[in-house]
């Protein structure tokens, strides 16, 4: 892997993608500058060396339309205050006006361009477009957006082959080396933790992991696809009827391969999607009609720690239940506590990979105590599938 760590950037423009797609309220400011803090090392080696930056990110799904909430101009002064420095910022990402701001920035500048999805050509990794970007007078490419590194955007991939001199961030290859840890060098017993609501979202990472893992813990509404597809009944809960004979099959093959395939045993259920709803403890293969699994219960959550304790090596992608609501976010609180005890106490290597787990880690407060948060779902889910990620090939 070619990365910024081994190249000296003075005199040198760099135009680096980051993923500066973080949330933003209602006050037009930001609620989680996670995202922003992660890209800081790799501006200030390059301004450490005494080269500039141009910064060019997404900010959500603007649609190729200018949308004011969605200007990266809301993020400005949280990153100069994280950067330590002013930073410009011009209302455009390609074109004559930002050539000219691009030649006039001295060693030691950061310019940050317009949301780059104000234009329609970036999602469809428009060559004319990225030939743009690689034209505004820029003497290396960075890419340091693992969160869209499976897109085949014009910032991401496209824009590569018009650069001799390209490479990976600081974050980027901190990803990438954390993902294949896991994958190719995990220590034993090697535990995967999926949730979440559907099994068809999950079908080629269970396939890929059934070749790599000891255990794997289901959680989350996808579990009960799993309890009908057992001859379970299940209530109100959450399944894919299109799923059950897929569900048999991982369940055999799993058996067939020697690993563990765990579903929970018993769940909190409610007459209602809602953190009021009336709740009791069910067997997850006996719940009436009228009510639905929304977390899994003590016994599944005794019967997963127990097996997460005794790991070395943790992956978790996808909550227990639905966490969001108070009512329900026992079962995910328990696992996450698992993973940080194996991982602080036993020397476990946890890697938290996914929306809604690295939401539910940094809910609980237990970011530094686990191994590794990735930024990106979808693009560590990729890798993790065994797919070449778009803005990976490109560097290499």
């Amino acid at each position: 892997m070619k990365t910024i760590a081994d190249f000296n950037f003075r005199d040198k423009k760099v135009l680096m993608r980051v993923d500066f797609n973080v949330p933003i309220n209602a006050n037009l400011q930001v609620s989680d500058d996670t995202r922003i803090r992660a890209a800081l090392p790799s501006i200030k080696k390059i301004l450490n060396d005494g080269g500039s930056v141009v910064l060019m990110s997404h900010l959500g799904r603007p649609k190729g339309k200018v949308q004011g909430k969605l200007s990266l101009r809301n993020i400005l002064s949280d990153l100069s205050r994280l950067l330590g420095q002013s930073v410009g910022f011009i209302y455009d990402c390609v074109g004559e006006e930002v050539q000219k701001s691009v030649a006039n920035m001295k060693n030691g500048d950061v310019l940050l361009l317009e949301n780059l999805r104000f234009q329609p050509a970036e999602k469809k990794g428009d060559e004319i477009f990225a030939k743009a970007l690689a034209d505004l007078g820029c003497d290396v490419y960075v890419n340091d957006a693992f969160g869209t590194a499976h897109r085949p955007h014009a910032s991401t991939y496209t824009v590569a082959q018009f650069f001799d001199t390209k490479m990976f961030g600081y974050l980027m290859a901190k990803e990438i080396k954390n993902a294949q840890k896991v994958l190719h060098e995990p220590q034993r017993p090697f535990t995967a933790i999926l949730g979440g609501a559907k099994v068809s979202d999950k079908i080629l990472l269970i396939e890929t992991l059934l070749d790599k893992v000891d255990n794997i813990i289901i959680g989350g509404g996808m579990a009960y696809t799993f309890h009908k597809a057992n001859g379970g009944t299940i209530g109100n809960s959450l399944v894919e009827n299109d799923k059950l004979e897929l569900a048999k099959t991982l369940l055999e093959k799993s058996a067939a391969k020697g690993v563990r395939l765990l579903i929970p045993a018993d769940s909190i259920v409610a007459d209602n999607f809602s953190n009021d709803a009336n709740t009791k403890v069910a067997n997850s293969d006996e719940i009436e009609s009228g009510w639905m699994g929304l977390d899994i219960g003590q016994k599944a959550i005794t019967a997963f720690s127990e097996v997460i304790l005794q790991s070395k090596t943790i992956f978790w992608n996808g909550p227990m239940g639905v966490f969001e609501m108070e009512s329900f976010e026992k079962g995910t609180k328990a696992i996450a506590y698992a993973v940080a005890e194996a991982s602080q106490k036993h020397g476990a290597f946890s890697l938290i990979g996914g929306g809604d787990s690295v939401a539910a880690i940094k809910k609980f407060d237990l970011t530094d105590n686990v191994s590794y948060v990735s930024t990106g779902g979808g693009a560590m889910l990729e890798l993790f599938e065994g797919k070449e990620l778009y803005g990976i090939q490109a560097i290499k």
